[in-house]
């Protein structure tokens, strides 16, 4: 193949990256930038080639077809890092002493019906599932709202599968099945649970309902509460996204979710090569949302802020 015009390269380079090449007012500025796409703008700035040529011109010129990658974060927060040697610290402590210590969050929401998941599954060849071509949300069915709770010293989850709302009372009701259920019998001398949150949410830091309704299960269980969230912006270096959301994620992919039921079997199903099990519960209650919780009722709370960001570390202590 002969070696190409350099202004030719120059041209394809500014098609590609218009900013960056002087060419800000480019066409294809906002579009997918297709091989055939770029032939033909090429082709009206005189430079005729076709799309394949294109293609290994881009090689040669060091493009590769990539995604987005999210990296950005945002302002970071100047006791980011030392809030992360704080949490380490308290997780440390806990585990030594053999007291429970869970990761906690919501998973991402998902349409409950015959709807496209992304990824692919094995089947026979010419035998696909059949799905929906739209994903408008089937009001009867509505969406599922997994909330997670991974207990970091057994190497377990447990995943509270509603249907409902995400709000703090959900989050509770969650934690509060996660002991009865498996919590309590695995720590049956325990008298303190530490609870590890990202910083927005249901379970944000902000959040009065939050504080409100772990007054009430620590009153309930007779547990010593503690929470520690992870600063803001920082939510995907939150423990449960990387030990069991993502195995969730990848043991459903390719299959439609087609109801809570289904959805609550194949995460109990879910394992990892770390050895991690999954148990999930379906949640069939109703919670109300924009619940409002009173400046006398905060003050009522047996809450204590920790000296480092009290906003952020705290213990709730069951009122006697």
């Amino acid at each position: 193949m002969a070696e190409p015009d350099p202004a030719l390269l120059q041209a394809l380079e500014a098609l590609v990256e218009p900013l960056t090449r002087g060419d800000p007012m480019s066409p294809l500025r906002w579009t997918c930038k297709s091989t055939r796409q770029l032939a033909e703008a090429l082709h009206q700035r005189g430079h005729p080639m076709s799309a394949p040529t294109v293609a290994v011109r881009l090689h040669d010129l060091g493009y590769r077809l990539q995604a987005t990658t999210k990296t950005l974060e945002g302002t970071h927060h100047p006791d980011r890092d030392q809030q992360f040697q704080s949490i380490n610290t308290q997780v440390t402590k806990y585990l030594q002493h053999q007291a429970p210590v869970i990761s906690v969050d919501t998973k991402k929401k998902e349409l409950v019906g015959p709807y496209k998941n992304p990824g692919q599954e094995w089947r026979r060849t010419g035998r696909p599932r059949h799905v929906n071509v739209h994903d408008f949300p089937d009001k009867t069915r509505g969406k599922a709202i997994p909330y997670g709770i991974d207990d970091i010293g057994q190497n377990i989850g447990w995943v509270n599968g509603g249907g409902d709302h995400d709000t703090a009372r959900v989050a509770i009701e969650s934690i509060r099945r996660w002991w009865m259920q498996m919590g309590q019998p695995r720590y049956p001398k325990a008298y303190k649970l530490l609870i590890c949150a990202d910083s927005g949410g249901s379970h944000g830091y902000r959040v009065r309902l939050w504080k409100r309704e772990l007054q009430q299960l620590a009153n309930a269980v007779g547990l010593e509460v503690t929470v520690c969230h992870v600063p803001p912006g920082t939510s995907q270096w939150h423990t449960i996204e990387h030990r069991l959301f993502c195995h969730i994620s990848m043991h459903w992919r390719g299959q439609p979710l087609i109801s809570h039921e289904v959805i609550v079997d194949v995460i109990g199903t879910t394992t990892t090569k770390s050895g991690v099990t999954v148990t999930a519960n379906l949640d069939t209650n109703a919670y109300p949302i924009k619940i409002k919780v009173s400046n006398e009722a905060m003050a009522s709370l047996n809450i204590r802020p920790q000296a480092f960001h009290g906003e952020w570390n705290y213990t709730i202590k069951p009122l006697r």
